[in-house]
């Protein structure tokens, strides 16, 4: 069940979220408890001390020879006090006890206590309420005692209470007075309170459950697709795609994720091509080689034109030689087996050679041949093989798709701390769809085999291979049915001392 994305989500999204009611809730009421706590206590503080101070004040000036007596003989002065004293704060109840804890007045807002108290508040001799001993030695102790419980039993539920010891000039302690009041209203706000917080909480919940559930399934769809499509692939079905939606991330992973297919796709049509390419380049000359030499054995070959069929043999040996060659270059390349060796050497020397000794086939074709170059002579530091076989390859490939009478060039420009050697030819060039893919193993523009009856796709991206490795780059420009530049380049670098002397000696012959 939980190994679903979406699944995951979702639960994390609802523990989360219980969670947080819970603790917002349990703090909002610690807080608030805690704010009408200290309230209710000040309140009934202020309340205590100012009765106190009213009534040992009073009494030491009534003349009354004990505490318990001036209570009995001033209860309708002292009732109409505490009751306006206890205006300002709901529901409290002002206790006055003498020394020994026998509640003596009861005052206040609280109606619910003129039943304990009697109907004016005295009480009568019958009726006489006495604190716990616990509290009477408690108060005798500490002068002062605050809480929020039922005072060792006195109440039946728990009262937030204030209580003071009423003592004389001497010190004696002679009576006490008590202000309280009860936590039911506070329970009942809190109470209320909690259940709008849970209700309200809990349809925001549901609201932004549904909200997430949409976009969760927004950001999981894709997913899912990528996961089929996956799938597909592995079963060898290149040409799945999954759909983009929106500009975020999830819809820049699916645009990766289809331009991986299309690699992948390309890929494999490359493999399929290379394998045909392959099977063909290796049939037809062997298919060849065989039917001459059975023919040779069986004398079916005049003897005079034995030598000339031994020729056709030989070609094609050397067109089998020149495909396992590109094959092995392509092993060494992938293993990183190949090395080059950088050294100084003139490109443009290089470029030259490789004209003169394609002499015959520009003739043939009877192409206009421009060789242009910034200088005589441009040295370069490269793997002069691995180079040779780059440019000899553009230079090939130049001559045999270029068009009878066309133009054929080679330039070579000194660019700064480079050089740029350019291969141009015209002749039918390479579509916009195909340039994408020049550079890629086994690829061939001209799948029809007409112009090119040799290459197997493997000559231009040993190119790129090469100069890349070099850390340089080449590129194509093309205009079909018009014109081709491929164009590449190297780190330009000084003449070697040996090239000086040579050039500085066939100056003074």
């Amino acid at each position: 069940m939980f190994k679903s994305v979406f699944v995951k989500y979702i639960s994390a999204f609802m523990v989360i979220n219980l969670l947080s009611i819970l603790l917002s809730t349990s703090v909002i009421t610690i807080l608030v408890n805690g704010y009408d706590d200290d309230t209710k206590q000040r309140a009934l503080k202020n309340v205590a001390y100012d009765a106190t101070v009213f009534m040992i004040d009073d009494y030491t000036g009534s003349g009354e020879n004990s505490f318990s007596d001036y209570l009995n003989n001033s209860v309708y002065k002292i009732l109409p006090v505490l009751s306006a004293m206890s205006t300002n704060v709901e529901n409290m109840v002002i206790f006055v006890a003498d020394g020994e804890g026998n509640i003596k007045l009861v005052g206040g807002s609280e109606t619910e206590y003129v039943a304990f108290a009697g109907e004016d508040g005295i009480v009568g001799a019958g009726e006489e309420q006495q604190y716990p001993d616990t509290v009477v030695e408690k108060l005798n102790s500490e002068k002062t005692i605050s809480h929020n419980s039922t005072l060792d039993g006195f109440f039946s539920e728990n009262h937030n209470y204030y209580m003071q010891a009423i003592t004389t000039e001497n010190g004696k302690i002679v009576g006490s007075v008590m202000t309280c009041t009860m936590t039911r209203d506070m329970d009942t706000l809190l109470e209320t309170m909690i259940k709008t917080m849970i209700m309200s909480t809990l349809w925001l919940m549901l609201a932004t459950l549904v909200a997430v559930y949409f976009i969760t399934e927004r950001l999981v769809s894709p997913l899912r697709a990528m996961s089929r499509a996956s799938r597909a692939f592995a079963r060898g079905q290149f040409d799945v795609r999954v759909q983009v939606q929106g500009t975020d991330e999830v819809a820049e992973l699916a645009d990766a994720f289809n331009n991986m297919a299309n690699a992948m796709q390309h890929s494999d049509e490359m493999r399929r091509l290379f394998i045909a390419n392959v099977s063909h380049d290796l049939r037809t000359p062997m298919t060849t080689i065989s039917g001459f030499i059975e023919s040779i054995l069986d004398g079916a070959i005049p003897p005079d034109k034995v030598p000339h069929y031994l020729g056709i043999i030989s070609g094609e040996v050397k067109r089998l030689s020149r495909l396992v060659s590109s094959l092995l270059d392509i092993t060494k390349i992938q293993a990183g087996e190949r090395k080059f060796n950088k050294a100084p050497f003139d490109i443009c020397e290089m470029a030259r050679e490789i004209i003169i000794s394609s002499e015959q086939r520009l003739e043939d074709k009877q192409l206009d041949v421009e060789f242009d170059a910034d200088r005589d002579n441009m040295f370069v530091n490269a793997d002069r093989d691995a180079i040779y076989q780059v440019l000899y390859n553009l230079c090939d490939n130049g001559i045999k798709f270029a068009r009878e009478n066309g133009k054929y060039a080679i330039s070579l420009r000194d660019i700064g701390s480079k050089v740029e050697i350019s291969v141009f030819n015209e002749g039918e060039g390479i579509t916009a769809e195909d340039l994408p893919f020049v550079f890629d193993r086994f690829y061939k523009s001209d799948r029809s085999r007409g112009l090119d009856k040799t290459g197997v796709g493997l000559g231009l991206y040993i190119s790129r291979t090469i100069i890349e490795a070099h850390g340089e780059r080449i590129m194509v420009e093309s205009e079909h049915g018009d014109w081709c530049r491929f164009t590449f380049t190297l780190p330009k670098t000084n003449a070697p001392k040996n090239a000086d002397d040579k050039r500085s000696g066939d100056t003074q012959r």
